[in-house]
């Protein structure tokens, strides 16, 4: 079973080197639930496109070629290519941050997931956390289901920390924004203790959304496609939350 593990979503206000106009650059990173496994069964994708995330010009994606692209459902298909990609949180909150605030301008998502990874494995050094921190500057985050099978979880908390300060540390960031999301799923004997560690996050500039009470399949692990249409908006809401502090990362390329 591929296990939903975190979604990392990281936003930076950049000028694309091909063009004039200003991309606000959302990365999406993590596992299962991120990569979006919402209308997948047995492996099939239904294909069935919610209106909350039809494709829109203003909203792009960045390829595994790096270039950019209308982005369409799955748009992580050809980043976590051993898995079948559904429906992710990416294009609902893409297209919620647009609707609530038109003056953004154009949305680039970046697909940085990779299924079954836990959290070691994007510490310091990794490959995944190089690959990721080529393209950041803003995190949100949504991670743990591995750890609440393990009785190191008591550790969690302590990982996730050093993981927050690490990059903000490699970007020179230490004011980057980050929104992770607490669990959904019960899927371990610890994921109280995960749930617990994520909620009581306090460090300046990050945010929690509870995900808790979202609808999972019968996996207990991955949500169900309104349940990752819901957590875009949960995410667009905590990220338009931020204010004027959003556009304080400009970076001109």
């Amino acid at each position: 079973m591929v296990t939903c593990i975190f979604l990392i979503i990281l936003v930076v206000s950049l000028a694309n080197k091909t063009t004039d106009r200003n991309k606000n650059i959302f990365i999406l990173g993590g596992q299962s639930n991120m990569s979006g496994r919402g209308g997948v069964v047995n492996n099939i994708f239904d294909g069935f496109i919610p209106p909350e995330c039809q494709s829109n010009s203003s909203i792009l994606r960045l390829t595994k070629g790096l270039t950019y692209e209308e982005a369409k459902e799955p748009i992580h298909q050809d980043n976590d290519f051993f898995a079948i990609c559904g429906i992710c949180p990416g294009m609902s909150f893409a297209n919620f941050v647009l609707k609530n605030d038109p003056k953004i301008g154009v949305i680039g998502l970046v697909p940085c997931d990779v299924g079954a990874t836990n959290i070691s494995q994007w510490s310091q050094g990794s490959i995944f956390y190089n690959q990721m921190l080529n393209r950041t500057w803003t995190l949100l985050w949504y991670q743990g289901e591995t750890e609440t099978l393990n009785d190191d979880a008591k550790l969690y908390k302590s990982r996730l920390y050093k993981f927050f300060t690490d990059v903000r540390d490699d970007l020179n960031t230490p004011s980057l924004p980050i929104i992770q999301v607490a669990l959904a799923s019960k899927f371990g004997p610890y994921t109280e203790e995960i749930r617990q560690a994520q909620l009581e996050t306090q460090l300046q500039n990050v945010k929690t959304v509870d995900a808790n009470g979202l609808k999972i399949g019968p996996d207990f692990v991955l949500l169900s496609t309104p349940s990752e249409v819901q957590l875009g908006q949960i995410l667009a809401n905590a990220f338009l939350g931020f204010g004027s502090a959003r556009n304080s990362l400009e970076v001109i390329d």
